[in-house]
């Protein structure tokens, strides 16, 4: 085998290669192997090594368990653990395989004179090792072995419970000629006169017991082939192979038997795994730093173990050392050998190529062999600098993006919004998205993952990592002043909780335009219920009232109930979207502001759409509540007549939804307008009153339009009436009006055209 590389022939190598040579021989050392005792430890008694956690003397071992004594003054010595209750002598002790073997001595009992039949035979013979940290009797090693027969061997432990056991049988001699030995069955301990068993795992403590059968029997001929004495013991497996013979073994006149082996697991056992030992450090046992644990099969402590490449004992502190394998023989190495820590390398001479690792097998290189490897090493040593290059661009991109997340998160009010967040309690399951959730989310913003555009940005469908639906708003660029106020506003919006407004989940904050997410909302948009490519096409009364009472519901909520309070700004039937059960929803707070005063806002641009706005803003740019009740005038329109709020295919003058209606209100001529499936349902009563609140909600003077908590209120009564079986009565136009007539004001009813009546009453009337 070659020694270790010169420095000439180093010089010599591809510039990689030497590289790494250079490192490997700066971290490489030797050292001589290290103690396998503290200093002042005996590590021998008679011919047995002894390594620490063993011990022989005070403060030599790890504790009580690994406590050894050795008997000197015999000859041999004899090495004797306290652990046995009697103490046994040890005949072995393995550091690898983690066992010991001990010679026990068995006893057993011998019938000179017949005993009486049936019972147990009390037994001096005990063996234990209970309450050990130490040993355990080893399940794959070891077997119980009752000899004698007939004999029902079995072990209990200490607490008097079954262990396990066998039956050893006689032959009858009747079927041997006179004179003629009986003949044995094949293989050693079958169950004539000698059987086996195993034995169950984690077994420290057995006592063996045999029941007692009568010496010879009731049949003679059986009688002649018993054995005098029988025994019940643990012992080595290779013993029943190599040792044992039933034809010597059992005629003894003194009952005596020769001392078996049996061996023994060890293990740390303070602690059932190294899980839970490594993290007590100060009792870990585990000390060598270039050391391992491990588990022992029967899961009742671990081991330890030197590192791969390194050897020595692993219990104690620098007890492990590196193995120079370019000295071992086992590591052929036939090129240029370098011992590294825990390892080596081995590399064919320069010149060479081929596996260093056979005999001959380097062989010279040619020209072009030569020159391929001064090319591999110079293409490797540019390929290694235009990575490292890279990975330094990777590493400065990814510091600016993470720099401009921090600005854009700042700029957006992301400070501000998790301090009132966490001063204010925070809305319940508001958060701030990172960006990566929402790109996760959306997969990455596919055009197949949008359902809806807006004057405001685009809507998006996600689903978030808890599988929960979500609508991801990603908006359009606002004015610098707008992103001031964008996190102020946020945390109020998010704090609505109303059943017809959706909601407000959280928000994205460290992109340039922030980004929304809603609680997504299945069956689409008003508009599209109404005019889209396959509109519903019955849709009943009731859920149109219903759709528009529970939208005037919402809007009066954030006109009234909300702190501070929010003009919405655009409201259309786009921004109104319907569940599954054609619940109502206000969505979108793109044009929405939050009056933060008693002063109306006054707007720069124009807000809302064409067709809803309300013609006092386009002179003024005053957006009032009352705005929003003219545009929920226009939706309501829309929502009876299923004609569009600006149509451009009609003539100038019909082109406004509003203006056709007001007008052919005041010709008398509305009800044609009205879609068949209404003209069918309502009848003249309520068309009357529900065109009288329109005309208000039109009116081109905002101080002569109702609140929306007046409009929602006299819809909530309209959709009453027109679930109310007077309406649906014929006959009874008097009742019918008087209930139209009512409007609920400060919680009491009041009559418009009529004097006020208790609504008991008229229902007794009626029936009547």
């Amino acid at each position: 085998m070659s020694g270790m590389a010169t420095s000439s022939s180093a010089l010599r190598m591809q510039p990689v290669a030497l590289a790494v040579l250079l490192v490997c021989l700066g971290l490489a050392s030797v050292t001589p192997a290290a103690a396998q005792q503290p200093t002042g430890c005996p590590d021998k008694c008679g011919e047995i090594s002894i390594r620490y956690p063993f011990g022989i003397g005070a403060g030599c071992a790890r504790d009580e368990g690994f406590q050894l004594v050795c008997r000197d003054n015999e000859s041999p010595p004899r090495l004797v653990t306290s652990q046995f209750k009697p103490p046994q002598q040890l005949v072995g002790l393995s550091m690898d395989d983690g066992e010991a073997r001990v010679l026990l001595k068995p006893q057993g009992k011998c019938y000179y004179k017949p005993p009486i039949m049936g019972g147990d035979i009390p037994t001096v013979s005990y063996t234990s090792i209970n309450g050990s940290g130490t040993y355990r009797y080893s399940v794959t090693k070891n077997r119980l072995v009752a000899l004698g027969c007939p004999n029902l061997g079995y072990i209990v432990d200490g607490s008097g419970n079954y262990v396990s056991g066998c039956m050893s049988a006689c032959r009858r001699p009747s079927s041997v000629k006179s004179g003629a030995s009986l003949p044995r069955l094949p293989g050693r301990c079958t169950g004539e006169r000698c059987c086996q068993s195993i034995i169950p795992p984690a077994l420290n403590s057995y006592e063996p017991r045999m029941f007692n059968f009568e010496d010879g029997t009731a049949d003679a001929e059986l009688r002649g082939s018993t054995t005098p004495c029988r025994y019940v013991f643990l012992v080595e497996n290779t013993w029943i192979e190599t040792v044992y013979d039933d034809r010597k073994d059992f005629n003894r006149s003194d009952g005596e038997f020769e001392a078996v082996p049996v061996v023994l697991d060890w293990a740390i056992r303070n602690v059932y795994n190294c899980s839970t030992a490594m993290r007590n450090k100060t009792d870990y046992a585990c000390r060598s730093t270039h050391s391992e644990c491990f588990n022992t099969s029967d899961r009742q402590g671990y081991r330890c173990k030197c590192s791969e490449g390194y050897e020595g004992n692993p219990y104690l502190d620098d007890g492990c050392t590196d193995i120079n394998e370019c000295l071992r023989q086992k590591n052929k190495c036939y090129g240029h050998c370098t011992n590294m820590l825990g390892s080596y390398t081995c590399v064919c001479p320069p010149g060479t190529s081929g596996n260093p690792k056979e005999n001959n097998g380097c062989r010279p290189n040619d020209k072009f062999t030569s020159a391929l490897e001064v090319v591999t090493g110079v293409s490797v040593g540019i390929f290694l600098s235009v990575f490292m290059c890279f990975w330094l661009y990777l590493g400065l991109k990814k510091r600016k993006l993470i720099k401009t997340k921090q600005k854009f998160f700042e700029l957006n009010g992301g400070v501000i919004l998790q301090q009132q967040m966490h001063s204010g309690g925070g809305a319940p399951g508001f958060r701030i998205f990172s960006m990566e959730e929402l790109k996760k989310a959306i997969n990455n913003f596919p055009t197949d993952r949008v359902i809806g555009h807006g004057g405001h940005g685009v809507v998006y469908k996600g689903v978030l990592e808890d599988k929960m639906l979500v609508a991801i708003k990603k908006s359009k660029m606002m004015e610098e002043a707008e992103n001031k106020e964008f996190a102020k506003e946020m945390f109020i919006l998010s704090q609505i909780n109303h059943r017809n407004v959706v909601k407000l989940l959280g928000c994205c904050l460290e992109v340039e335009v922030p980004m929304l997410v809603y609680e997504f909302v299945s069956n689409g948009t008003l508009y599209h219920f109404i005019h889209g490519k396959n509109p519903k096409a019955d849709v009943p009364l009731d859920i149109r009232l219903r759709i528009a009472a529970e939208s005037a519901e919402a809007l009066s909520y954030m006109h009234s109930s909300a702190s501070p309070p929010i003009l919405y700004g655009d409201v259309k039937t786009a921004n109104i979207l319907l569940d599954e059960n054609y619940n109502a929803k206000v969505s979108d707070f793109g044009s929405s502001k939050l009056v933060l005063t008693d002063e109306a806002e006054i707007a720069t641009l124009v807000q809302g759409t064409c067709g809803y706005l309300n013609p006092e803003y386009l002179m003024t740019c005053q957006l009032t509540n009352k705005s929003d009740v003219y545009s929920f005038g226009v939706v309501v329109v829309e929502l009876l007549t299923r004609k569009k709020a600006l149509y451009l295919d009609g003539s100038e003058e019909d082109r406004s939804l509003a203006s056709c209606f007001t007008t052919a209100v005041k010709a008398g001529h509305h009800q044609e307008l009205l879609d068949s499936q209404v003209r069918n349902e309502m009848d003249d009563d309520m068309l009357t009153e529900i065109a009288d609140l329109l005309m208000q909600c039109l009116s081109m003077t905002g101080q002569e339009r109702p609140t929306m908590k007046e409009v929602a209120e006299r819809l909530e009564m309209l959709r009453r009436y027109q679930q109310h079986p007077w309406a649906k009565s014929e006959g009874n136009a008097e009742e019918n009006e008087r209930l139209l007539g009512m409007e609920q004001q400060n919680g009491n009813y009041q009559f418009r055209q009529h004097d006020v009546l208790d609504l008991e009453g008229m229902a007794r009337n009626w029936m009547i």
